[in-house]
């Protein structure tokens, strides 16, 4: 019988291997996605249980509800504002360590050389000097209470680290925190007050338009015409300071020109409750995390409900079981750069008064990673530190920059906010009122009672007869120094009026007949207008009603100037696609609303109408610096509409030219990013928020910290604010929060905290209010504890 061999199939061994090695990286992989998840995972907070803490003093209930918001429930006020800063740093402790870090000029210490300039910035200006200014300021309670809160802030922050569970971005920028201090608080005071204090960059503007253009076109761009115009613009062509090269770095680190809110107040007889209706958001720059962070406070003295800086402790905005209140900048010059003249020989000696005198020189250390320290050194003179040489590396020039502030001053905010916290009425806010001075705010205010008030509360310098605020002044001539402030009872107030309403939009509050000067600089009249328009239209009021007005997007600019830019165009010839998209302008209903094809090309046209006045003459670096550049821009079109253009409309060839160029562009930037249909067009497609994360910046990590583009409705106009860069639409400035309380039913306010509460990324609520705060679906936030009870996140805190 014959033996059948079965051919062996041919073994390849290298398969093996190829295939372990697979399964191995595979393996490995997997470890290292399950690693990084546990690592994101673990900082995120206890919310429930108990923990022992040092520092307590009696037993404290947080419960945390469906938005994330705390309910801090504690015995005593130690205790409550101790829990408020263990509370708000498992949220938030990176986002308060960066913001303290930024007023400070700390961060090239954790990030390294490239924050130096900026660190080098705000040494000089000297935020927190000034909060060293303000400590012995605040009385002995209310520092207590600072003291209280820093000491929860570092009780948690001493449990993250023993426990390996700080955030993941001190974990990803290779650090640990500091502890955290009193006067860490009222830095970042400071810091807002800076964030809406902001002229002085107005008058270096105005210095540089001196030294650099016509005497017609640098008065054309002034805020108002100066009854002297030509002997001031003398003055400053007398002193040559080099702005461009002193300044040009700075437009990096001011405040946004467009930082703003809206208030309003309504009386009983406007709304369909009978009780006042109150409802504020603040505009400022939209983040992860949110500026704002909600909690609910409780203690036998106080229950208040709103919002408050991270860092800061008490409430700022909001209400409790008697009041509610809000606030927009009022955005007065609070500021003035000097001319200082230097001694030849004596570098830190200047002149005043005819006699030299020796100025105070500090240096102060900045820490830099992986390199270095960097000794800073800062000149402050008698009208305060010199700004123009704070990134100098020359010798010392003739002539320098010095500025003024009213927040370099001792002043006592955080007192005031701890005191509105427990106001009953109007008498003990206004109390309250006297120790807020920085920045200077517009207050509306409302209570159970029926009353309703406004009061534009701050520190705000008299000034000579000689200075009228536009340009920098001779800080060697004692007649340009302040005459010290506006009396506090002399400050703009209204309590119940006729009308039964009371509204401010960053606005012009006073006529000419106001005794005392604030600024030549409002916001825009349009986001006020609308606002006017609709309270005035009903008296049958509702909370809703608010909630949709803060979410209103009519353009009333657009209302205004499409038909006269449009008019300008009628000589033009306009290629097919021009018609097509003025066809479509011409049927737009004027609402900035995000699926809509005519803000694109409106926005587009006013931008690029802008930059063809001005992108000539003005270098770019500069803009930043190019304060109430919107409402000039307004008023030249309206002369030149009524046959009176200015030298920079006629140097731009005249409306009809500047109108029709500037269609041309901006119908051509609209074709290259969304085609050749106008009707197809949408702003939404462009102008989008993000809510971008600090360390989003650098990828890959904006996968992880940030969202999605969101298409939004608004624009800088509208009343929902929703301002953006203008060359990639990223929306970056708006309304964080936005809060409406009716006095009817304090228990339950209505809130929104764009993008949500927490700062941890896998956080429940770390973005889960980024689509209601574009769509306006507000939340409920509850003092009733009935209510909010019921929440199964309920964290005890007991002393250890």
């Amino acid at each position: 019988m014959e033996t059948i061999k079965t051919k062996q199939p041919k073994r390849f061994p290298w398969k093996k291997t190829i295939f372990i090695t697979l399964g191995g990286l595979i393996i490995v992989a997997l470890t290292v996605v399950i690693w990084a998840y546990l690592q994101i995972q673990k900082p995120i907070p206890q919310k429930s249980g108990s923990l022992e803490l040092n520092g307590l003093s009696a037993e404290v209930s947080v419960y945390r509800d469906d938005q994330g918001v705390p309910h801090i429930e504690a015995k005593n006020d130690h205790d409550l504002y101790f829990a408020q800063g263990f509370v708000t740093a498992q949220d938030r402790l990176f986002q308060m360590d960066l913001s303290r870090r930024q007023a400070s000029g700390q961060l090239a210490e954790v990030i390294g050389e490239s924050m130096l300039d900026q660190d080098r910035y705000f040494r000089t200006f000297g935020l927190r000097r000034a909060a060293e200014a303000s400590e012995a300021a605040y009385d002995e309670e209310t520092y207590s209470y600072l003291e209280a809160y820093a000491a929860g802030v570092n009780a948690f922050m001493k449990s993250a680290i023993d426990n390996g569970e700080l955030p993941i971005e001190f974990r990803l920028a290779g650090y640990e925190p500091s502890p955290w201090e009193p006067l860490d608080s009222l830095t970042i005071g400071k810091y807002m007050a800076y964030d809406l204090s902001g002229n002085w960059q107005g008058q270096a503007f105005r210095h540089w338009l001196a030294q650099h253009v016509t005497e017609e076109e640098a008065l054309d761009l002034m805020p108002v015409y100066p009854t002297d115009g030509p002997v001031i613009l003398d003055l400053a062509r007398s002193v040559p300071i080099d702005i461009e090269t002193a300044f040009a770095t700075t437009t990096n680190y001011l405040p946004h020109p467009f930082s703003g809110s809206n208030n309003w107040v309504l009386a009983g007889e406007r709304t369909a409750s009978g009780k006042p209706l109150l409802a504020d958001d603040p505009h400022l720059g939209l983040a992860t995390p949110s500026i704002w962070y909600e909690t609910h406070l409780t203690s036998p003295s106080v229950n208040v409900t709103g919002v408050i800086f991270a860092g800061v402790p008490g409430i700022i905005l909001g209400s409790n079981e008697d009041i509610a209140w809000g606030v927009t900048n009022v955005g007065p010059d609070v500021q003035q750069l000097y001319f200082e003249q230097r001694h030849p020989d004596h570098p830190s000696m200047f002149l005043y008064d005819d006699e030299w005198y020796e100025a105070e020189v500090i240096t102060e250390t900045i820490l830099v990673a992986d390199q270095e320290p960097y000794e800073h050194e800062i000149t402050i003179t008698k009208n305060g530190p010199l700004l123009s040489e704070y990134a100098s590396f020359e010798e010392e020039a003739e002539y320098a920059l010095s500025m003024r502030w009213t927040a370099h001053e001792a002043t006592t905010e955080l007192q005031a906010v701890l005191d509105f916290n427990r106001a009953n009425n109007w008498d003990t806010f206004a109390d309250a009122l006297t120790s807020f001075q920085a920045p200077a705010q517009n207050f509306v205010f409302a209570s159970k009672d029926g009353t309703i008030a406004y009061r534009a509360n701050g520190l705000i310098p008299i000034r000579p007869d000689e200075d009228d605020a536009l340009l920098p002044v001779p800080g060697w001539d004692p007649t340009y120094q302040w005459k010290g402030y506006i009396p506090w009872d002399e400050l703009p107030t209204i309590i119940n009026p006729e009308s039964g309403i009371i509204s401010t939009a960053n606005n012009q509050i006073v006529g000419e007949d106001y005794p005392y000067h604030l600024t030549h600089t409002w916001a825009q009249p349009y986001r006020h207008q609308r606002i006017i328009d609709v309270l005035y239209a009903s008296n049958e009021h509702t909370a809703e009603d608010m909630m949709n007005l803060q979410m209103d997007v009519v353009n009333l600019q657009a209302e205004e100037f499409v038909p006269i830019l449009i008019e300008a165009l009628e000589m033009s010839d306009l290629t097919d696609i021009e018609q097509q998209a003025l066809t479509m302008l011409q049927s737009w209903n004027r609402e900035d609303r995000k699926e809509e094809p005519g803000p694109l090309l409106f926005h587009f046209w006013m931008d690029g109408l802008t930059k063809q006045l001005f992108n000539d003459d003005i270098p770019t670096d500069l803009y930043g610096l190019f304060e109430g550049r919107a409402n000039i821009v307004d008023e030249m079109i309206r002369a030149a509409n009524e046959g009176q253009p200015g030298p920079w409309i006629e140097k731009a060839g005249g409306l009809e030219t500047l109108a029709y160029e500037s269609f041309q562009q901006a119908v051509e930037r609209a074709t290259e990013l969304q085609g050749t249909t106008p009707d197809d067009w949408e702003w939404g497609a462009f102008h989008q928020v993000v809510f971008n994360h600090p360390l989003a910046a650098i990828s890959p990590l904006n996968y992880l910290f940030n969202g999605s583009p969101l298409p939004v409705d608004g624009s800088r106009i509208t009343v929902k604010a929703a301002s953006y860069h203008t060359d990639t639409g990223v929306v970056t400035n708006g309304a964080g929060w936005r809060g409406v309380m009716d006095l009817e039913d304090l228990e339950n306010t209505h809130h929104l905290v764009g993008p949500g509460q927490s700062g941890h990324v896998f956080s429940d609520s770390y973005h889960n209010q980024r689509e209601a705060w574009v769509n306006g679906e507000y939340h409920v936030t509850s003092t009733n504890p009935t209510s909010y009870q019921s929440s199964h996140q309920h964290l005890t805190l007991l002393p250890q």
